[in-house]
């Protein structure tokens, strides 16, 4: 043999791996011939019995701490389930002593699955937890509404149901939409689909709206005001979203959507809709609209011819 075994030893994990040169798998290929030992070495490298051992005996150890953990938790949400029940069990006996019936019985109730729904819900859901957890709570809050609002007699129910959901819709669609069991229906339009579930809850409020307080009054100035915003915020989305070009084109894409949202609400103005348009506490007049909106063009059409111009150049770079 013309190469020690240690230098072989050395390089057999490049030879198996395939990522030696020529040469050396030669050299190495020569010794193997001749040399039993180092040939039991590389037939060992190859067995991936210890490496698939060692893989299930992890797999076992990690499914056995996560039943325990799971029987744990699933405890403890009976415990604190236990504890829930306790007020509700006074506050039953109480309501039924005093004669009252039960009535604010049903609100003390359902006050208590809210907070279940944040404490008990996760801790009892073996997967999906985020999922299970928000819906569970929006749920249980729009419960407590109609719960309130029956009992106060009251026909504010639709109203605040509606806005209560436009605003947990806000703040929890983002988070469903990344998660399981959520994510894997949206695969790459979970942006569309939190566009989509802002409008459909934010249209719905006021719909209801406008039907408690008077549809005659309500709608058309609704209608001049939010419809213009709502497509300029889906222009905006659209733009970031959507449009394949650099960062300075995007903004543009933004800027002329604000202006089309200005224009949209200008016509309205002119056509009386309404007279005037109470933006974040500050009158807007119908010349000013106009004025703004323009401004707003420009702004767009400068940002965009510069963000074509700068892409044009970073391309004309790379190509040379």
């Amino acid at each position: 043999m013309k190469y020690e075994c240690d230098m072989i030893s050395d390089l057999l994990p490049l030879y198996k791996d395939g990522i030696c040169s020529e040469a050396s798998k030669k050299i190495i290929e020569e010794h193997l011939a001749e040399c039993p030992t180092c040939g039991k070495m590389l037939t060992d490298m190859n067995d991936s019995t210890i490496d698939e051992t060692i893989v299930k005996e992890k797999n076992e150890v990690i499914n056995s701490q996560a039943k325990f953990f799971k029987k744990k938790s699933a405890l403890a949400g009976s415990i604190v389930g236990g504890i829930f029940c306790v007020p509700i069990l006074v506050c039953l006996i109480v309501n039924l002593a005093t004669g009252a019936g039960l009535t604010w019985f049903f609100i003390v109730l359902a006050a208590i699955l809210v907070a279940a729904s944040l404490i008990v819900v996760p801790l009892m859901m073996p997967k999906n937890k985020l999922f299970t957890t928000m819906t569970s709570f929006t749920a249980a809050v729009i419960l407590l509404l109609a719960v309130c609002c029956i009992y106060s007699g009251g026909n504010w129910f639709l109203v605040a149901a509606t806005a209560t959901l436009f605003g947990l819709t806000m703040l929890f669609a983002p988070f469903l939409a990344y998660n399981e069991p959520v994510k894997e229906h949206l695969s790459n339009h979970k942006g569309l689909a939190i566009m989509g579930a802002y409008t459909a809850t934010f249209a719905l409020m006021m719909t209801c709206i406008g039907l408690h307080t008077g549809p005659a009054k309500f709608f058309p100035m609704a209608l001049s005001i939010a419809g213009p915003l709502v497509a300029m915020a889906w222009g905006m989305f659209a733009s970031i979203r959507y449009l394949k070009a650099n960062a300075l084109v995007k903004i543009g894409g933004c800027f002329a959507s604000y202006s089309v949202f200005g224009w949209l609400l200008d016509v309205l103005v002119k056509n009386g809709a309404t007279k005037s348009a109470s933006l974040t506490g500050v009158t807007v007049q119908s010349n000013s609209l106009a004025v703004l909106s323009v401004i707003g063009f420009g702004i767009a059409a400068l940002l965009i011819i510069l963000g074509i111009i700068i892409g044009l150049a970073k391309g004309g770079k790379k190509n040379a």
